[in-house]
């Protein structure tokens, strides 16, 4: 398996691309708008290629030009709705999406020390929390797992230093 944490600039470049076409591609099947403002939300998250939060985002377009905080948030909702990005609620942060075209849990490794992150898909992840939130009587609606650690990068660099 492919390290989730490794991410060259030429594969993040394509990673980029990929990502907006993919978004056009679903906007378009899905018959809803994908603005310029969204598409320009949509790219700077990816292009981070970490999570950001929303003020981030925010001072980042307001360098190109005049942006208000609303039609930061409604292109973030946007995304959101259209399954393009995922909110980290432990960091009130956003990260894209790499499986935008399939409904999903999400499943996120995050490493404390450099920010980076990688998306997961166990489907005995879900299963386990949809088993026992049934045995509690409860009905989960959404499911998102944020697991913190240290990728193999500063692990390694943790060793050495230590």
């Amino acid at each position: 398996m492919q390290d989730p944490f490794d991410c060259t600039p030429s594969a993040h470049l394509q990673c980029v691309s990929n990502a907006l076409a993919q978004a056009d591609s679903l906007c378009r099947q899905r018959q809803v708008r994908l603005t310029a403002m969204r598409r320009k939300v949509l790219e700077l998250v990816w292009q981070q290629h970490r999570p950001i939060g929303a003020y981030d985002l925010l001072e980042q377009l307001q360098q190109q030009g005049r942006v208000a905080p609303p039609t930061v948030y409604r292109a973030l909702d946007f995304l959101q709705q259209q399954r393009l990005i995922h909110r980290l609620e432990s960091l009130n942060a956003f990260v894209g999406c790499a499986r935008a075209e399939h409904p999903h849990q999400g499943q996120f490794l995050i490493c404390q020390t450099c920010r980076s992150l990688a998306e997961i898909s166990d489907p005995q992840i879900s299963h386990a929390i949809n088993q026992s939130a049934a045995a509690a009587g409860f009905t989960p609606l959404t499911q998102t797992v944020e697991v913190a650690g240290l990728c193999a990068g500063c692990r390694q660099k943790e060793q050495a230093d230590g």
